[in-house]
């Protein structure tokens, strides 16, 4: 069985590391207080250090949850893992029935919100609401910007190699995607320190390919929303993303009847890292009016 590691600064991530065993992968994560369910899922390059800020900002009103997708912060991949979308939803979806977790709010963000999506609509009897940040949940096509970045930095080319060898994801996309604070080196380290090697950033690598290769998955997303569309939804949205814009948030709006939408002025895509305190308080705001599941 896994074990932390000690480059794990504990002041920073002051929370005990489980680990389960789910179909072979030993799947890290955090389970932090008592009460309904809030099960956190994270994008690329993050993992449940993300959620540090909103879990120790719910844990007095909620059971919260963050888990590692295998290869991601400190889950390792088992032999053969692919890092593929697929792949990540199944070991949640196995995730979910190992804990056995019903009642569930789930937060994604990021590709959080494919991989979220497809567990919610194969099971949405377990799930209660949502809480979306920037994200989607079906195919993109006929935006050349994004096919582009996935075409470039899930190549073998010069693009991966920036991925791999200079490790931009971390050293750039992350610098560029918090607006509105800056990580101190400890918090940087935290984040780069899971993926210290170019072979250990082949699960970084992936997943800007996957962007177009997981077209056949996301469109089974697509296809699912209906299946939990009913449920409320709380969509907490940071307005300098340059990834996800008013377009993506429009049409979870439209997808959501029951939603309530919070607008994080100057945050941009790693919102759990720019705006945590705005999120906690429109999540505590919000909870009482997400009714009963079922």
């Amino acid at each position: 069985m896994a074990t932390r590691p000690a480059w794990v600064n504990d002041e920073l991530f002051p929370f005990t590391s489980h680990f389960a065993d789910v179909g072979g992968a030993e799947v890290h994560y955090i389970d932090e207080g008592e009460g309904p369910v809030f099960l956190c899922l994270h994008g690329n390059p993050t993992w449940s250090f993300l959620y540090r800020h909103i879990v120790r900002g719910l844990r007095d009103q909620f059971r919260c949850i963050a888990v590692d997708y295998p290869g991601f912060g400190l889950s390792p991949p088992p032999v053969g893992y692919r890092y593929t979308i697929a792949e990540h939803a199944r070991v949640v979806e196995g995730f979910v029935e190992h804990l056995d977790l019903r009642d569930v709010t789930l937060m994604v963000q990021d590709w959080g919100g494919p991989i979220g999506f497809w567990v919610g609509a194969r099971h949405p009897e377990r799930f209660r609401a949502f809480v979306i940040g920037n994200t989607w949940a079906w195919p993109i096509s006929g935006d050349r910007a994004v096919e582009w970045f996935s075409k470039t930095l899930g190549s073998a080319g010069p693009g991966g190699l920036l991925v791999k060898q200079a490790d931009i994801f971390t050293n750039v996309f992350m610098r560029a995607g918090i607006k509105r604070k800056k990580l101190t080196l400890d918090e940087r380290f935290m984040y780069k320190r899971p993926h210290p090697t170019p072979a250990s950033r082949v699960p970084v690598h992936v997943m800007p390919r996957e962007i177009l290769a997981a077209r056949d998955l996301l469109t089974e997303v697509e296809d699912g929303l209906g299946q939990v569309a009913d449920k409320p939804a709380l969509i907490v949205w940071g307005d300098k993303d340059q990834a996800f814009r008013e377009p993506q948030r429009l049409r979870w709006e439209r997808t959501f009847p029951h939603h309530r939408t919070e607008i994080l002025r100057g945050a941009s895509h790693y919102i759990q890292e720019d705006a945590p305190d705005e999120i906690v308080a429109a999540i505590k705001e919000w909870w009482p009016t997400t009714g009963v599941s079922g």
